[in-house]
């Protein structure tokens, strides 16, 4: 190729970047639904291993729920890509593999020891959080973009990850982390 050639493709391929399309919010609700769509494909993974390390009957309990309801979630999520007239499909996520690699972390270095509960809820508590600020935006651009069967589903999984919070809150204040006080006090 001649270097007036290459000059105009190079021209010619600027110009198409420039006429694309803007990105618009309908686009960034897709990629956002991908991501979370990752995210909780991940935490399917995550959970069964968090449930087993668990100590605390009531922690693993918490955790064997949340996996129950997270499958659902991830049927309501292809409901809304089809809706879309998408496949349902994941796009890597660094914040959630970041979160889930913390709590891998956490497994492996408080392995046996009075905090590893405490920790566990923690990680889990960051999952939730990071659920919860995606499903309540995606929930808001659902019903900016004019779709209010995907905002109801959508506010059904923010609900349900709002509720685990919670649950998870009480736990933490009322069982986890005086046990791992307690445990703490009796080896020193």
């Amino acid at each position: 190729m001649t270097k007036r050639a290459k000059k105009r493709t190079t021209k010619k391929t600027a110009a198409r970047r420039t006429r694309q399309a803007p990105k618009m919010l309908s686009d960034l609700f897709l990629e956002t639904l991908k991501d979370i769509y990752f995210a909780e494909n991940k935490i399917i993974k995550t959970l069964p291993k968090m449930a087993k390390a668990a100590h605390s009957k009531q922690l693993s309990a918490a955790f064997n729920k949340h996996l129950r309801e997270t499958q659902g979630q991830i049927k309501r999520l292809d409901q809304v890509f089809k809706m879309l007239g998408k496949p349902a499909r994941g796009k890597p996520c660094e914040a959630i593999n970041g979160i889930t690699d913390e709590g891998a972390e956490i497994m492996k270095d408080f392995k046996n020891a009075p905090a590893l509960d405490a920790g566990l809820l923690a990680a889990a508590q960051a999952v939730e959080h990071y659920e919860i600020s995606r499903y309540g935006t995606l929930r808001t651009w659902a019903e900016e973009l004019g779709m209010p069967d995907a905002a109801r589903l959508l506010q059904a999984t923010l609900d349900e990850e709002e509720t685990t919070d919670r649950t998870l809150t009480e736990l933490a204040t009322s069982v986890i982390n005086l046990e791992a006080e307690e445990e703490y006090r009796a080896a020193a």
